[in-house]
């Protein structure tokens, strides 16, 4: 299930790792916890969204800095070291910051009273602050650029985008789908009513149907002034400029926390993320999990919980409005209640997904912000248009819906964009 056995060092340790995993997936196995400190007061930082989009999992890959573990790939002899700490993130030293300044340090005004003590201070904190150090070999050559000219572009390999992306391609429409994961499917891999079994067949029809599906691929802006608009999108090791017709955006939503003292405690965890380590890597995250959970989503969590209890976990369930805080030193190891403490080794934490709508507002988009949905969704008409003409969105990135209900809204969306090709 996890792919073929590689070896990784980790922190110094060699690991046995799978080339199918993150990295970040790798040390969570093999008992790695703190991957990161903060920039300020080298608090201890790790994983939560699995997805690439917090900066809890930021390490250093083979000399290159602030790369996200949890989207870098377990290879051959892959090197992970911490960054911003002494003499690991482990154990950082660094971390006297936070003690010696408990009432917080605004390091804009410290020692300003003698120019020189200033001058010396402002040194001190760029040394202890920051986000790692530059890369140890300079990079050769500018990456290549390709350039596609197609009739759709889809952003956003989850499972609406996967579902239009194959709809508008069997269409006859030339398509290429952008996706920011190590393996599209988004949700579907973190589901346990869906799974990684359906993720790689969606994946494998989109191929098959003829999707240009780039993977590993972030899309990093619009830009309208160029030829009728351009979308500019990152790889590991090229560049692609994409020019579409017609614009889908099915870019789901973001993980986000839930508001808890303490909530930023290693081993605080999105739900979604301890959902991913279990369904799509086979890694059960705690033995006993406390699931901190929003109302809202209360039917993602039961099934979670189910699959957890299933796969040997002990699971608490926690309504919000319980919980006043959480313990623990470098992972937590308890959550405090209105009722009294509870011990566990890890705390899922279950809220509506945000929409993830920058890209469509680069666009043009209009959104709307919706309080059920999460946050800012796109703005679309019953037909799944956009304010923007040509440009469309569906899936989750319109109001969170769950794996099923946006895989019908892609095909949805898709069937409309076929008639508007034509």
């Amino acid at each position: 299930m996890r792919g073929e056995a590689v070896e990784v060092r980790i922190a110094g340790s060699a690991l046995r790792a799978y080339a199918d995993e993150s990295l970040a997936a790798a040390s969570l196995a093999s008992g790695g916890r703190v991957l990161s400190r903060s920039l300020k007061y080298h608090r201890p930082r790790t994983f939560f969204c699995f997805e690439g989009h917090c900066s809890g999992c930021l390490v250093r890959i083979g000399g290159v800095p602030n790369l996200r573990a949890c989207q870098a790939p377990c290879t051959p002899g892959a090197e992970v070291v911490g960054q911003n700490a002494f003499p690991s993130a482990e154990i950082d030293l660094l971390g006297a910051v936070d003690f010696l300044f408990s009432r917080g340090m605004d390091h804009h005004t410290l020692m300003t009273g003698s120019s020189v003590l200033n001058k010396l201070a402002n040194k001190v904190v760029r040394q202890l602050s920051g986000l790692g150090k530059l890369p140890d070999v300079a990079a050769a050559e500018l990456p290549d650029v390709h350039r596609f000219d197609v009739d759709v572009c889809v952003i956003g390999g989850g499972p609406a985008g996967l579902a239009a992306a194959t709809a508008t391609s069997r269409g006859g429409r030339s398509t290429v789908l952008v996706d920011d994961q190590l393996r599209p499917g988004g949700s579907l891999r973190t589901d346990p009513r869906t799974g990684r079994q359906l993720a790689e067949t969606r994946w494998a029809e989109a191929v098959q149907a003829g999707v240009t599906v780039l993977a590993r691929s972030t899309a990093i802006g619009f830009f309208p002034e160029d030829d009728g608009g351009v979308l500019a999108v990152a790889a590991p090791d090229r560049l692609y400029r994409i020019y579409a017709r017609q614009w889908i955006w099915a870019t789901g939503g973001y993980v986000v926390n839930l508001p808890f003292p303490d909530n930023d405690r290693p081993g605080v965890i999105a739900a979604r993320a301890v959902g991913r380590l279990l369904i799509d890597h086979g890694i059960l995250a705690g033995d006993k999990i406390c699931i901190v959970e929003d109302a809202a989503v209360a039917d993602d969590v039961a099934a979670l919980a189910a699959a957890l209890s299933a796969a040997g976990a002990e699971v608490t369930r926690i309504p919000l409005a319980e919980v006043t805080g959480t313990r623990g030193r470098s992972w937590a190891s308890a959550v405090d209640t209105r009722r009294g403490k509870l011990d566990c080794d890890l705390i899922a934490v279950a809220a509506t997904p945000a929409p993830a709508s920058e890209g469509p507002r680069q666009q043009g988009c209009a959104v709307v912000l919706d309080e059920a949905a999460g946050g800012f969704r796109v703005a679309v008409n019953d037909l799944g248009q956009t304010s923007t003409p040509n440009v469309w969105a569906c899936g989750d990135v319109t109001g969170y819906r769950g794996p099923t209900a946006a895989a019908a809204d892609g095909a949805r969306v898709a069937a409309q964009v076929l008639g508007a090709v034509r």
